[in-house]
């Protein structure tokens, strides 16, 4: 999240992750049918997509950053995918504001593929969870960083780049991450644009200076500077915390995977090219799913999947008492959460119902 194209100064891990191929994802991620596609591109345009696509991809061998003090690789056929979304304001993304110097992961979802790639249960970690960040590698220096108490959540990736964003949400979660998935604000514009936008309805107006973001109640089809705008959108929904943003992503990334089901790409070559372009140049992923071929393997295991098989959570959380800016988590309601995913049953309602947030005002006003 080859040079890394987010964080200018970041050096990237290169090398192989697992010898099994991959077969992991779930949500944010339609470049899953975007690549898989351009691979059944026939002739001499193959070899052209695959060098093109391959060159266009980067990844950290997180494997080899965290060693094995981890958690059990436990191989049941289910998979865990961390995927962030990164708000560094470098490079193309400097007009969503000023680069202060370090990125910070600004949406962070754990995806947890069941055993038969039939469903997947998303939890959503708050970017301003105060939690105990372990003492991590500098991706910019190599000197440790130290471990700390009270650390909001998205420091992580600031101090420790991908390796510590992985190793923060499995201190935190004690499941092995298989994969990790990084999408930045530009990257998620063309691939928006390229896949010929988003239809979302709006039940009353949404209007918000900061994400540019002016909208009707009605059905509109989002670009890709409005659809950013929408999952940036916190101040002018809800309770205008994070944690209803949270909602709106939600309910923006189930739309979107209805979308990409509904698009020809397999009947334009030129269009699944565009579309599996501006997608791999987008993302930064682990070694493991970092080329085409890998990736390809990693769509065909999830074709089966849908928004209808998709089940969306925000980790439970209370508001920080010591300051309400900030919150934290509800430790015995996340206990279920997480031993849900580690013995692959759903997600009980019972271990979000007494979470913090604007009780899913922000999410209903877009379906």
């Amino acid at each position: 999240m080859s040079e890394q194209k987010r964080v200018p100064g970041r050096i990237r891990g290169t090398g192989t992750r697992r010898k099994k191929p991959s077969r992991r994802h779930r949500a944010k991620l339609i470049t899953a049918w975007s690549v898989a596609g351009v691979v059944v591109v026939g002739g001499a345009g193959l070899g052209y997509a695959y060098v093109t696509l391959d060159g266009n991809l980067s990844s950290v061998d997180i494997d080899a950053k965290l060693g094995t003090d981890r958690p059990d690789d436990v191989d049941d056929g289910s998979q865990d995918i961390l995927v962030l979304g990164s708000d560094s304001r470098s490079g193309d993304n400097g007009k969503y504001g000023a680069d202060e110097g370090a990125a910070r992961s600004d949406t962070a979802m754990v995806v947890h593929v069941d055993k038969g790639h039939k469903s997947a249960s998303v939890v959503s970690i708050p970017r301003d969870t105060l939690i105990d960040r372990p003492a991590c590698e500098s991706d910019t220096t190599g000197a440790t960083v130290p471990a700390a108490h009270r650390a909001m959540f998205n420091t992580a990736y600031e101090v420790g780049g991908p390796a510590c964003a992985v190793k923060t949400v499995e201190s935190l979660s004690g499941i092995r991450m298989d994969h990790y998935v990084e999408v930045d604000f530009a990257g998620f514009e063309k691939l928006i644009d390229e896949l010929g936008g988003v239809e979302i309805t709006t039940k009353t107006a949404i209007h918000d200076s900061k994400s540019h973001l002016d909208l009707e109640p009605g059905t509109h089809t989002l670009d890709g500077e409005e659809s950013l705008g929408l999952v940036r959108t916190r101040k002018s929904v809800g309770d205008g915390s994070d944690l209803g943003r949270i909602q709106l992503q939600q309910a923006f990334i189930k739309a979107l995977l209805e979308q990409a089901k509904t698009v020809g790409v397999f009947s334009s070559p030129q269009k699944l090219f565009g579309l599996a372009d501006a997608a791999t140049k987008a993302l930064t992923t682990d070694s493991g799913l970092g080329s085409v071929k890998k990736l390809t393997g990693f769509a065909n295991s999830l074709k089966g999947l849908g928004a209808e098989n998709v089940h969306m959570v925000t980790l439970p959380v209370e508001y920080d008492p010591a300051d309400p800016n900030r919150v934290l988590p509800q430790e015995e309601a996340g206990k279920q959460v997480w031993a849900a995913l580690k013995q692959d049953r759903p997600i009980p309602a019972s271990a979000t119902e007494k979470s913090a947030g604007d009780k899913g005002e922000a999410g209903k006003l877009v379906r």
